[in-house]
C-alpha cells in the first residue's frame, strides 16, 4: 500500500504518533523536576513504510520549588543548573514543543496527536504535569490514551526494556548514550516504525472519525 492510500489521519484513527522521552529528576511527575524532553515525528513515506521524519529536543531548567532526586540526577548524568546544557524554562520548552505539534497536527490532517513512548505513560503523565503547571491551553495530545512501545515490544519480541528490545529487531542500541531523552525518543521511534512496518495490518482503513475520545 503506498502513500496515496496510506496517511497517519487514517491509519491511527486521527491521532498524530508523536515519540516523546523525558529525563527527569526522580519519578513523581507533580513534585519532581522535568529535565529533558524530546520528540521524534512519524509519517508514511512513498513506497507506505512508517518513517522518522525529523525531531526536536530541548534542555528545561528545573521549575520553582521542583524537587531533585540526587538518585536520579546521578542515574542520568544531568547537573541541572549546569550553563552548558543551555536549558530554558519550562513554560518556554512546552510552548515551543506544543505549537511544533499543533503544526504537525494540522498538515497531516489529523485532529489530533498521541503520544508514544517507551513505558509511555511515565512520559506522558510527566509531559501532563508540566503542561498544568505552565497553563498551556492549546495541548494537542490526547489526555489520557497513548501508545506504548513496552506492549509493542513484548507483543512483537518478547522483550520489554528498551535496549534490549532494540537489539533483538536488529537495532543498534549504545548503552553510553541511554539516558539522553533525543536518544532515547529516537531508538524508541525506530522501534516503533520497525515494529508498525512488520507487524501485519488486521483493520481496514476507514476515515477519520469525529470524536475526540
Amino acid at each position: 500500500m503506498n502513500k496515496d492510500t496510506l496517511f497517519l489521519k487514517d491509519r491511527f484513527r486521527g491521532y498524530l504518533p508523536v515519540v516523546i522521552d523525558v529525563e527527569t529528576a526522580g519519578f513523581n511527575a507533580q513534585t519532581d523536576a522535568l529535565l529533558e524532553i524530546a520528540a521524534v515525528f512519524v509519517d508514511f513515506d512513498e513506497s507506505g513504510q512508517l518513517v522518522t521524519t525529523g525531531s526536536w529536543d530541548q534542555n528545561i531548567l528545573p521549575f520553582e520549588g521542583a524537587n531533585l532526586e540526587q538518585s536520579a540526577l546521578d542515574f542520568t548524568g544531568i547537573e541541572p543548573y549546569c550553563e552548558s546544557r543551555k536549558a530554558i524554562l519550562e513554560a518556554d520548552a512546552l510552548g515551543s514543543l506544543l505549537k511544533e505539534v499543533r503544526t504537525r497536527v494540522k498538515s497531516s490532517g489529523c485532529k489530533r496527536a498521541i503520544l508514544v513512548g517507551h513505558n509511555a505513560h511515565f512520559d506522558h503523565g510527566f509531559l501532563r504535569a508540566a503542561v498544568a503547571r505552565t497553563q498551556i491551553k492549546r495541548d494537542p495530545f490526547h489526555p489520557f490514551s497513548c501508545l506504548d512501545t513496552v506492549s509493542f515490544a513484548a507483543l512483537a519480541y518478547g522483550q520489554t526494556v528498551l535496549s534490549v528490545a532494540c537489539l533483538e529487531a536488529g537495532i543498534e542500541f549504545d548503552n553510553r548514550q541511554a539516558h539522553s531523552a533525543l536518544y532515547d525518543a529516537t531508538k524508541t521511534a525506530e522501534l516503533f516504525t520497525q515494529i508498525v512496518n512488520k507487524m501485519p495490518f488486521l483493520g481496514s482503513i476507514k476515515p477519520t472519525e469525529e470524536e475526540d475520545d
